[in-house]
């Protein structure tokens, strides 16, 4: 038997739980550490070696972190999420300790770390985008929204910076009233942004927020595989209507996708969101790093985590010249139970314990 791959993820997200658990489907041994922050995330009892992380390191002294831990533990992968970019500029320190990075180079990562900057390099490569606009000041979030409203839609914002639709929200003029307080409410009156523009962020820095127009789905999310020059291997888009799920390869998603990644340099996986302006494909986010839905392509027949993987240890999977076949393909998402690390308290059954009875 082949000595086990041994695979590192650092402060992701709890779904990753799900990462993992297509590594263990890997025709080969995998051994998977992970360490988070919180010590109630499931992805430390999901892995086979799970600890806590340093808290509150800058950058500089998280990359001194990881090197450390991939010496100590002799990672062969690291799939770095937080300080995703300071990590890949180190990218020559972790090969010189035999680490291969899991991830996009930095001059890809860099390009999107901004949102604002990523629309720039996103229409630079040619891909449609919504009509959006940067908004630092009261005035300019005027002048953006009544663009908007004058071209007959409603207008949104979200931060420059974040992950996913973190932040997002939906402008009103509507006053706040007591049928908004019942559901789920993403929707956030104009003038009390403008005020916050006025005061600014908590140390007197400028916000900085994107304004455009609220875009109609579907959401479709397409994961890529890219090789370690950013050529495209395989994509494929998840769809969302509601709480119907699916998947498609229609080109008009996948052939805006393999441009950027080419146009980029993406390596490894990434993943570009799409909804409809004027009913056309229009990007709205760029992710460089693995989705949290990126499991859900297994039921593509499609191991993605394991094949970035064999990509990063230099090996090449190969894949055929279409597209899997996706149709008739649809589901949708429960939650479930996860178990956490056990705290050492006595009499306490664990959910690891209880789950295995």
């Amino acid at each position: 038997m082949s000595a086990p791959v041994r695979v590192w993820l650092n402060r992701t997200y709890a779904e990753n739980v799900f990462f993992i658990e297509q590594l263990r489907a890997a025709p080969r041994p995998v051994v998977v550490h992970a360490t988070h922050g919180d010590p109630d995330s499931p992805v430390l009892a999901a892995a086979d070696h799970g600890s806590a992380e340093p808290a509150d390191l800058p950058a500089d002294g998280y990359v001194g972190y990881a090197l450390d831990y991939c010496a100590r533990h002799a990672v062969d992968v690291f799939v770095p999420q937080l300080h995703q970019l300071a990590i890949a500029l180190a990218r020559p320190e972790f090969e010189a300790i035999g680490t291969a990075l899991l991830c996009p180079p930095a001059t890809a990562i860099a390009a999107f770390t901004s949102k604002a900057d990523g629309y720039a390099v996103i229409a630079g490569a040619g891909l449609p985008t919504p009509p959006w606009w940067r908004v630092r000041t009261p005035g300019e979030l005027w002048d953006a929204v009544e663009r908007i409203e004058d071209a007959g839609h409603t207008a949104c914002l979200k931060p420059t910076a974040g992950a996913g639709g973190a932040g997002f929200r939906v402008l009103t003029r509507e006053p706040y009233g007591a049928r908004r307080l019942t559901g789920w409410d993403h929707r956030v009156q104009v003038d009390q942004v403008a005020a916050a523009l006025a005061e600014g962020g908590p140390d007197g820095e400028p916000v900085d927020l994107l304004v455009m127009p609220y875009l109609d789905g579907p959401e479709v999310s397409v994961d890529c595989l890219a090789d370690r020059d950013g050529g495209p291997l395989t994509a494929v888009g998840r769809t969302k209507e509601g709480r119907r799920r699916g998947f498609t390869t229609e080109e008009c998603y996948l052939d805006p996708v393999r441009r950027l990644v080419r146009a980029t340099g993406m390596a490894y996986l990434s993943n570009v969101q799409f909804r409809r302006f004027d009913g056309r494909p229009v990007v709205i986010d760029v992710n460089t790093r693995p989705a949290a839905g990126l499991h859900q392509l297994r039921l593509c027949g499609l191991n993605l985590p394991w094949d970035a993987v064999r990509l990063a240890l230099g090996e090449r999977p190969e894949y055929p010249g279409a597209e899997p076949d996706v149709r008739g393909i649809e589901y949708t998402l429960v939650s479930g139970i996860r178990p956490v690390l056990q705290r050492r308290a006595p009499g306490r059954v664990s959910l690891v314990r209880a789950l295995h009875r």
